[in-house]
């Protein structure tokens, strides 16, 4: 760019011979007759528009840059002189420059493979597999989004499987603090028992109750856990109570009691256990492995992919208590 600009003031000069840019100080009347001609000669040149020099057309700063200095080179050529900043560095100031795409890259090999669109988000993507992904406390947004996922899913295709990735604790927070009522897990459910399509349910981190009760509702065979991944199942929770009078807080018991019993009920229907056995395991929180919860019938599958010597090397926690001399009271 220096060169061009410089074979541009090169131009402006006269072509005569006897002409210098510097007039010698000897001759005063010379000099001054010299100095008009120079003035007279820049004026022209610069009314003239001067030719664009050749440069990639597909680069949109130099591109500006030369049209400026063809069409206005007086904003390249009578600059202010700006002792803080370096010659022609300052032309990135320039809002008629910086309104391009050069602002931020002036790479044309960038520019070129750049995304002409934004991409897709990642739930979009996901939902045009056919995969809603439950990975947050059941919580009514959640609740909202998933249910309205599964009726767009059957309104699409009521034959394609649907495929359900689960990692969440349920209504409760990882501390055990109530974050949603027991309905937003019900209302996920009753839409699972609604659908025409075949669901399988896969369990990538933690299915804890309400989240292993939509674990175990999955279509028979289609029940799936990571070799790692963990199921839990336990009583519901009463919520805060804060300031409500005691007839309130019996109110809400006895709800919670409600809840309890459909919940085992439910789960001894999709777990093929009994009613009592399984209201016998919920009486404290009842913790199962990838190996435990195929046993007690939440999945049907264990997704292995080589761990599993890993997994038969671990001591399960029957055995780890007999040996710790740890006595479980029930």
């Amino acid at each position: 760019m220096a060169s061009c600009l410089q074979a541009s003031m090169n131009s402006l000069l006269p072509r005569s011979s006897s002409f210098s840019p510097h007039p010698p100080l000897s001759s005063n009347s010379s000099g001054r007759r010299n100095l008009k001609t120079f003035r007279y000669a820049f004026r022209a040149k610069a009314s003239a528009k001067i030719p664009m020099p050749p440069i990639n057309p597909k680069d949109p700063f130099l591109s500006t840059l030369a049209s400026i200095a063809a069409n206005s080179p007086e904003k390249l050529l009578n600059r202010p002189v700006n002792a803080d900043v370096p010659p022609y560095l300052d032309i990135f100031d320039s809002p008629q420059l910086m309104s391009s795409p050069a602002q931020v890259e002036r790479s044309v090999a960038y520019n070129e493979h750049r995304p002409r669109t934004p991409p897709p988000d990642l739930p979009s993507m996901l939902l045009d597999g056919r995969i809603v992904y439950i990975g947050m406390p059941l919580v009514p947004a959640v609740t909202e989004l998933v249910v309205a996922e599964l009726m767009y899913l059957q309104w699409l295709d009521p034959k394609e499987p649907i495929y359900i990735y689960i990692n969440s604790t349920g209504t409760t927070r990882d501390d055990g603090e109530t974050v949603g009522m027991e309905s937003e897990g019900f209302a996920i459910y009753d839409s699972l028992m609604q659908l025409k399509n075949e669901v399988h349910t896969v369990c990538v981190g933690a299915a804890i109750g309400q989240a292993c009760l939509l674990l175990s509702a999955g279509t028979k065979g289609k029940r799936f856990m990571m070799p790692h991944a963990k199921a839990m199942i336990q009583q519901p929770r009463v919520p805060s109570s804060g300031l409500m009078p005691a007839s309130d807080v019996l109110i809400r018991a006895k709800e919670v009691i409600t809840n309890r019993d459909i919940l085992v009920e439910l789960l001894s229907k999709h777990t093929g256990n009994s009613v009592e056995t399984v209201a016998n395991v919920m009486r404290r929180p009842y913790y199962m492995d990838a190996p435990k919860a195929k046993e007690f019938g939440v999945i049907d599958r264990i997704l292995w992919r080589g761990q599993e010597k890993i997994i038969a090397d671990v001591v399960p926690s029957e055995e780890f208590d007999k040996n710790a001399g740890i006595k479980s009271v029930v």
